[in-house]
């Protein structure tokens, strides 16, 4: 059953917008959802964070990918009493040249948390870097699965992928 609430919530904040936009794997869409929208909005990112916490089992570690879901993860986190860490698309040139922030331990357990997925690209890219740290991940949960694909590649990679909504939750009665 879809999360009423949530998808109320993202609408109100205007995150669920009609036209012709172009998607970051290069594809287009008569419909954007903008992940920037509902990440900064208060009540939609409690929400985000309650449904995240619903999920989470108790001995897991939490995982936001670098940019977006930093907030979901933080405030997951927040939620949870959860420690976290990011995982960053390319390690960073400076400093400590890290590409996953925060204390991960060989072994642990990590759910990663994502706002979208489209193609499932980035998850897939940010779950291998885990396994790399040595992590033991096997799901994702994102905000809104745009049923495209991520599920069939993220699967082929032994990951599981969860959604608070799909498009079609998302999308259904809407105003266009």
């Amino acid at each position: 059953m879809a999360n009423t609430a949530l998808i109320e919530a993202l609408r109100a904040a205007d995150a669920v917008q009609f036209g012709e936009f172009e998607l970051s794997h290069g594809g287009t869409s008569s419909y954007y959802v903008d992940k920037y929208l509902f990440e900064t909005d208060p009540r939609c990112l409690k929400l985000i964070a309650e449904a995240f916490a619903e999920r989470v089992a108790d001995d897991d570690k939490l995982a936001g990918v670098a940019l977006g879901a930093v907030p979901l993860v933080a405030a997951t986190a927040v939620e949870t009493n959860k420690p976290y860490v990011i995982a960053r698309k390319k390690a960073k040139e400076y400093g400590t040249a890290k590409r996953i922030e925060g204390a991960l331990e060989e072994g642990e357990e990590v759910v990663v948390l994502e706002d979208i997925a489209t193609t499932g690209q980035s998850a897939v890219d940010a779950v291998e870097a885990l396994r790399e740290a040595g992590a033991v991940v096997d799901r994702v949960i994102v905000v809104v699965d745009r049923q495209e694909g991520a599920a069939e590649l993220l699967a082929e990679h032994d990951i599981e992928l969860e959604s608070l909504l799909t498009a079609e939750d998302l999308l259904a009665d809407a105003d266009r």
